[in-house]
């Protein structure tokens, strides 16, 4: 039996430039259940941009209502969509976004500060979350003792590290070289298959062919989503 964790119904967000109204993301619906791997992908100006800021309780739609994992989201003020980021979704960037002068586990445990964890309790988590992607032999290193690969597994382990209901992508691999960027998408897959939701925004067919299913946007409207035949369900 599949469980929705993801409802969104008659999205729209509108932007005001000058005198006009742009419309971003015009009347869009997508579910999405619990463990599904999922690539958003569109050209610039498609509205994948703003769909992840929505998705992602960054920004709020103009009108149109997303139930996150149970969760009206959609009327939410910038205070309780900070608290829902932080316990449903787990982000991962393009540009890593780890605090330079932190190490490797300081910024895995970041997410774990804001949920009021003790800091034996942060400590233990970030060490979990950083032996499931590998890389316990770097956790005392900073950022800039760290390749790009490994900088980008240390933000997976952050993402992971407050157990979120989704795991939210931004162009994962969009900094990594070919080969850096086939073992971040593997270790996707190896995410996927302990049970996690993936959602990956991204313009690359490379990065999307990872996925279970690939909603493609354009002009603010689904153009097409559909399940990834060259993927095994």
């Amino acid at each position: 039996m599949n469980t929705e964790i993801i409802r969104i119904q008659g999205i729209t967000k509108f932007y005001r430039v000058g005198n006009q109204d742009v419309k971003a993301l015009n009347g869009v619906d997508i579910t999405i259940n619990k463990n599904e791997y999922v690539a958003i992908m569109g050209p610039s100006g498609s509205g994948k941009s703003t769909m992840m800021n929505i998705l992602g309780c960054l920004d709020s739609p103009t009108s149109g209502s997303y139930i996150l994992n149970g969760i009206d989201v959609s009327k939410m003020q910038d205070n309780d969509l900070a608290e829902v980021r932080n316990k449903e979704i787990g982000f991962i960037f393009q540009s890593f976004n780890l605090l330079p002068r932190y190490t490797a586990l300081d910024n895995v445990a970041l997410p774990l500060i804001y949920s009021g964890n003790a800091k034996k309790d942060r400590d233990e988590k970030a060490h979990a979350a950083l032996e499931s992607v590998d890389l316990t032999d770097r956790s005392h290193h900073k950022p800039n003792e760290l390749s790009g690969g490994q900088r980008q597994r240390v933000a997976v382990a952050r993402a992971l590290v407050n157990n979120p209901s989704i795991i939210l992508a931004d162009e994962p691999t969009g900094n990594l070289d070919s080969k850096t960027s086939v073992d971040i998408m593997k270790l996707f897959e190896e995410i996927h298959k302990k049970g996690n939701t993936i959602i990956v925004v991204t313009h690359e067919e490379d990065i999307a062919k990872h996925a279970n299913r690939i909603i493609r946007l354009r002009d603010g409207v689904i153009e097409s989503d559909e399940a990834n035949q060259k993927v095994k369900l």
